[in-house]
């Protein structure tokens, strides 16, 4: 009996260690596990202020052309500045928003969008810059509705994909709204004209309606009727025509002076920086050689002053931050979270593809159009909605992170 009781006394005292001990181990590491992703937040970071940095240095000798006669030197710098504490101040409170909570209001939000799309062409409310309708005027700051437009339909073919999942490969119930959707939000862009935002829009809504099943064949043959309708887009505009054959060869005497001159002058502005470039601030390009350098053409200016390194260091920040868009939202439908997966990818999604083709323009693998890249370039509706997007991609990191350590389950 003795020898019973000091067996079950002797395997209690253990258990309770080994037992203590486990749980020890269990908070430890729960301790160990960041809230917050905080490498995704420095990359983000990096990228803001190295694209500060850039704006000032394309910007600076901008003054001395009659355009920006009345500008100061530093203009485009402040408001940059501006802009991405603007940016971060809206990015804590989109953080703080549920992600039930953009579900909730998703079809809200896009709709909205839609309508300030519409305000844009009308006259006297839209606000035209070089022959495009593009922004809305509040005097201190111009809102540009194709910028709300790419975190808006990332939200709403989430929550669509999500609600019409047992449609999507029924034609009227799955297909046409979405379809219907993207072709009214088509025709507004096309009339601002802005051709390089419905391009991202187009990428995004189709790229996550392919992630939540939609139909192959389908989505085939979407793709090939996209690419018919901007291959006439392109054939009936005798503009975008002469962009197209300077694209293919902006060496051209007649193009290295007209449709191609933006392009020619960039790839000088890379060939100029070779391995490690002519050092911050040394551009020649950007001396009202190269159009539009600090905004479009930005990327040019950081090969010209920080060679081939700089633009790999940009480069890798960009993948690192579409690569965690991209695991975030694996993550997200690993846990049954399909809104918040689709959503976490479908930023991923927005910003490499506004980067690739940024990026695609000032190295001529792509026709040039005017797209800015992300986090970097000037402008303050981009900064703003960048930073928006991301801190919701943040939001989703950080409830996965909650379920992970037992703190209970987002209701998505």
């Amino acid at each position: 009996m003795n020898l019973n009781l000091n067996m079950s006394t002797v395997k209690e005292f253990f258990g309770n260690i080994f037992g203590s001990s486990t749980s020890r181990v269990t908070a430890a590491k729960n301790a160990r596990m960041m809230k917050i992703d905080f490498y995704l937040i420095w990359a983000v970071l990096s990228l803001m202020i190295l694209g500060l940095i850039m704006v000032y240095s394309a910007s600076i000798a901008l003054p001395d052309s009659p355009k920006y006669a009345s500008y100061r030197n530093e203009h485009f710098f402040i408001r940059q500045a501006i802009f991405i504490v603007i940016g971060l101040i809206a990015a804590v409170m989109a953080f703080r928003v549920k992600i039930d909570t953009w579900q909730k209001y998703a079809p809200l939000l896009f709709v909205i969008t839609l309508f300030l799309l519409v305000l844009v062409l009308i006259p006297g409310i839209g606000k035209g810059v070089n022959g495009a309708r593009r922004w809305l005027s509040f005097r201190i700051f111009n809102l540009q509705p194709s910028e709300l437009m790419k975190l808006f339909i990332v939200l709403y073919a989430a929550d669509y994909t999500v609600r019409k999942q047992n449609f999507m490969h029924k034609l009227t119930k799955g297909f046409l709204p979405m379809a219907t959707a993207l072709g009214l939000i088509g025709l507004l862009l096309l009339l601002e004209p802005d051709l390089g935002a419905l391009g991202v829009v187009i990428c995004i809504a189709m790229g996550i309606l392919f992630l939540g099943g939609f139909n192959g064949v389908w989505f085939g043959g979407i793709a090939a009727t996209l690419v018919g309708i901007f291959s006439m887009v392109i054939v009936m505009s005798p503009w975008r025509r002469e962009r197209i054959f300077a694209y293919l060869n902006p060496w051209d005497e007649v193009n290295a002076l007209g449709k191609g001159y933006q392009l020619s002058h960039s790839l000088i502005a890379f060939g100029r920086g070779e391995i490690f470039g002519v050092g911050l601030g040394g551009s020649v390009e950007k001396l009202h050689y190269l159009p539009e350098a600090h905004t479009d053409f930005l990327m040019a200016v950081i090969g010209e002053e920080l060679g081939f390194v700089g633009v790999a260091v940009v480069v890798a920040l960009f993948y690192w931050i579409v690569k965690r868009a991209f695991e975030i939202g694996r993550q997200a439908i690993a846990m049954d979270r399909i809104f918040a997966g689709l959503l976490a990818q479908g930023i991923g999604i927005w910003i490499g593809v506004q980067t690739f083709i940024n990026m695609g323009v000032n190295l001529g693998l792509l026709p040039t159009k005017g797209l800015t890249l992300p986090l970097m370039s000037y402008g303050g509706s981009g900064i703003l909605i960048n930073c928006v997007g991301l801190a919701i991609l943040l939001r989703v990191d950080y409830e996965n992170r909650k379920i992970m350590r037992g703190g209970g389950r987002e209701r998505t």
